[in-house]
């Protein structure tokens, strides 16, 4: 009898997400203006043409002197578009995506999002390209450092990115899963309260969508800036925008610590207000900076999901 409810339990919850999924299509959207988003998320899951161009627009007249003179103008490449094109495939796999829906919903109350992505092995995420990164830092292909840190890793999949240019990667992660990714790939791990404690000095360390997610910001920025090597060392740092900092605890969001309270409402209003007032602040140097789109792939209702990042390269100054 048991065997029979859960069967039929589950027939009812797989119908229930193909009518959800069903309702996500202009026929079923009644509301004008949900209509007009529904649009903009269907184009932006289209092949990506001029709209996605949108993704890197920016007004560098619109930054701060400062900004404005390092600005570097990124554009939709290969790279990014074959990302794209792969979340689009994964998001039509029906019973996967059934199945991860599924999973979630059962263990969404214990584990974090992060965790089950982990365990699926889905949610991946990407950056930048390797000629983004390449051009953000000014190298060549064939450059090497010796050591870089990736802070909040995740499964390492934009650690690849950099990490083909370092003689040794090192990383940090909460989520035990992320951590099975990371080792499988041979990355070194650090504990998260201890990478600034290790002795170790990097060349470069990477700190992506981690500010507006961290209890105390200016602290991270305190230690990252002790723990790059004196003079070569860089902080290639990317920030979603417009700028929320909250940190989940216990299964709540809330304010962090130290918060970062940005007034400016364009991109480029608070790209400027970043760095001059945290930036600067903290002891660090602009060396260049770009907007690209924070890439997550999707589910089997959207093929992706996007936000807008902002993406710093920072030279400690000297004291």
């Amino acid at each position: 009898m048991r065997i029979l409810i859960f069967i039929a339990w589950l027939l009812f919850y797989v119908s229930f997400l193909l009518a959800m999924r069903k309702m996500w299509t202009g026929k079923y959207v009644r509301s004008p203006l949900a209509r007009s988003l529904f649009m903009n998320m269907e184009t932006e899951t289209d092949t990506p043409g001029y709209e996605a161009q949108q993704w890197y627009h920016c007004s560098p007249d619109l930054l701060g002197e400062s900004a404005r003179s390092v600005f570097v103008q990124s554009r939709l490449d290969e790279e990014t578009l074959a990302f794209l094109q792969k979340s689009e495939e994964k998001s039509s796999w029906l019973f996967t995506q059934l199945y991860h829906s599924l999973f979630s919903t059962i263990f969404s109350p214990i584990v974090s999002r992060t965790s089950i992505n982990g365990f699926l092995g889905r949610g991946s995420m990407f950056v930048f390209s390797k000629d983004q990164f390449r051009r953000l830092l000014r190298i060549e292909p064939e450059w090497r450092g010796h050591r870089m840190l990736d802070l909040g890793a995740g499964d390492g999949g934009v650690t690849e990115v950099m990490g083909c240019h370092f003689d040794e990667v090192f990383t940090t992660e909460v989520s035990t899963p992320m951590k099975w990714h990371l080792q499988r790939k041979s990355y070194s791990i650090l504990g998260v309260d201890e990478w600034h404690r290790s002795g170790f000095q990097f060349d470069l360390i990477s700190c992506l969508n981690l500010l507006d997610r961290c209890d105390e910001p200016l602290q991270l920025l305190r230690d990252i800036k002790k723990s790059l090597v004196p003079g070569t060392g860089r902080l290639v740092l990317a920030a979603v925008v417009p700028f929320q900092p909250y940190v989940e605890t216990g299964g709540s969001w809330v304010r962090p610590k130290e918060h970062i309270k940005l007034e400016g409402k364009s991109w480029e209003d608070q790209v400027t207000q970043l760095n001059a007032d945290v930036f600067l602040k903290m002891g660090f140097e602009l060396e260049a900076v770009t907007r690209l789109p924070y890439l997550c792939e999707g589910d089997m209702y959207r093929d992706y999901y996007m936000l807008d990042d902002a993406v710093f390269v920072l030279k400690p100054q000297e004291e």
